[in-house]
């Protein structure tokens, strides 16, 4: 697993979108107990934070130390420090298993083993993620090309799981279908800037090129943005749930 944003923990914590209630009502209704929940690659504990609603313990863990320093605490929260794909949890241990925004940075096949392991039997595996965010065509235009155009060589590898919707990961489990969601938001042009200033492209650039990219579409926004103070933005969910088969995983 790799730790892209341990240098972004803060602007993480302070710009990354949440995850509307429509998409716990769905996970909620799929458990059959509400013991334990363990939310992998937990970032800035957003999911976790939710998920404290819901189950008696979640335990959130992620390999950046400075993320989880970062994280919202709450009483019956557990956060660690580990890798995904190696943990000291025992086995059957959660009634569902989340992966937000993270899964396209695992070893697939360790991870998988891990979650076989640590999963009850009936319990819930749920991918989550979030695709390219939308404003109004004007803006998306403007974002779109930064992202396939400025920093389309910065990109790790790895992000073109979630650009193709996280539907080409390997998944073996029995999968369930999942709703249609949108993120909703509310956004000023400070939290616009914010969030695209976390992305992992961003410090790969600066790095190689000694200069923010984002400024290269700072007046291009601005002038799209108008005078409004705040616009909608919405993010469409990525969504991938399932049930672990009987037979285990092979």
């Amino acid at each position: 697993m790799k730790d892209n944003f341990s240098l972004q923990s803060l602007q993480y914590f302070q710009y990354r979108p949440t995850y509307p209630n429509e998409l716990f009502d769905f996970l909620i209704s799929l458990t059959l107990r509400h013991e334990n929940a363990w939310d992998c690659g937990t970032g800035n504990g957003q999911l976790a934070v939710k998920l404290a609603e819901y189950f008696e313990r979640v335990f959130a863990t992620d390999l950046s130390e400075n993320q989880i320093k970062h994280a919202v605490k709450k009483e019956n929260i557990i956060y660690k420090v580990e890798r995904a794909e190696k943990t000291d949890f025992i086995n059957n241990q959660f009634d569902l298993i989340t992966v937000a925004q993270a899964i396209h940075w695992f070893s697939f096949d360790d991870f998988y083993k891990e979650v076989y392991r640590t999963l009850r039997p009936n319990g819930i595996f749920a991918v989550i993620g979030y695709a390219l965010l939308k404003i109004n065509p004007f803006i998306d235009n403007i974002i779109n090309k930064f992202y396939t155009g400025v920093i389309r060589n910065y990109w790790d590898k790895e992000r073109r799981y979630i650009d193709e919707n996280y539907l080409t990961i390997p998944f073996p489990f029995e999968e369930l279908k999942a709703p249609v969601i949108c993120s909703q938001h509310e956004w000023t042009f400070e939290q616009l800037t914010g969030y695209l200033n976390t992305w992992s492209a961003i410090q790969p650039f600066i790095k190689e090129n000694r200069s923010n990219p984002v400024d290269t579409i700072i007046n291009q926004l601005k002038e799209s943005w108008a005078s409004d103070e705040r616009k909608q933005v919405c993010f469409p969910i990525l969504l991938r749930v399932g049930r672990k088969y009987k037979h285990g995983y092979h």
